[in-house]
């Protein structure tokens, strides 16, 4: 998907992606991955989401990467905050605290900026991808981040014939097969969580997984 598309989202108001609360698979399943306050957290995709300053509140340090510069001003006007700005490469940097936010293109990472990573939260992520992105985006994650750098990961599943994303939809052998290399995947919850919205595009099930991706020993 073209950087185009985000952009007239962001600018059109079309983010019903954003959720205007903190993730409760977040609160519930982080301590799983058995990070210690002080590390460094990717959020990739970040969008706005309150679940950076959820993060930053455990005394984490957040890295959070959004292609479209109104969601990333959006994020720190809507909370209060007032970043500093400086360059990194392609990315315009907004920090303000432990909160660091590189605006550009997740693809344009290099290993530098992800060498202090301990761990990654990915809720909008990989379902904001199309299919033939998704091994793109799981493949370049895997080739910067350090070893042993463990992902709690949110997908949804969904009848594709019925709707077309984002967010789309990615089953349990989809994500096995994404990550099968360097990951073992745990799946933590799976929940129906259909509602109006999505009934009224023709839906009857919308399945919300959790994963714990573990780093496989050598």
């Amino acid at each position: 998907m073209e950087a185009a598309y985000w952009h007239n989202r962001w600018e059109n108001d079309l983010v019903g992606f954003h959720l205007d609360d903190v993730n409760p698979y977040l609160q519930k399943y982080w301590p799983v991955l058995d990070i210690q306050p002080g590390q460094q957290v990717l959020v990739p995709l970040s969008g706005k989401s309150l679940d950076m300053l959820w993060l930053a509140g455990l005394g984490y340090e957040v890295l959070g990467v959004e292609i479209s510069p109104l969601a990333v001003e959006s994020f720190f006007t809507d909370n209060g905050l007032v970043p500093e700005k400086s360059r990194d490469g392609e990315f315009e940097v907004w920090q303000s605290g432990s909160i660091r936010i590189y605006c550009g293109d997740f693809f344009a990472l290099t290993n530098e900026i992800l060498a202090d990573v301990a761990a990654i939260y990915d809720r909008a992520s990989l379902v904001a991808l199309p299919r033939e992105m998704r091994q793109q985006y799981a493949d370049h994650i895997q080739q910067l981040l350090p070893k042993g750098v463990p992902s709690l990961l949110v997908t949804l599943a969904y009848d594709q014939d019925c709707m077309q994303g984002p967010p789309f939809s990615v089953e349990e052998d989809e994500v096995r097969e994404l990550y099968q290399f360097r990951y073992q995947h745990r799946k933590l919850c799976s929940c129906n969580v259909i509602d109006d919205r999505f009934r009224g595009k023709g839906l009857t099930k919308l399945l919300e997984s959790v994963y714990l991706l573990s780093p496989k020993k050598a």
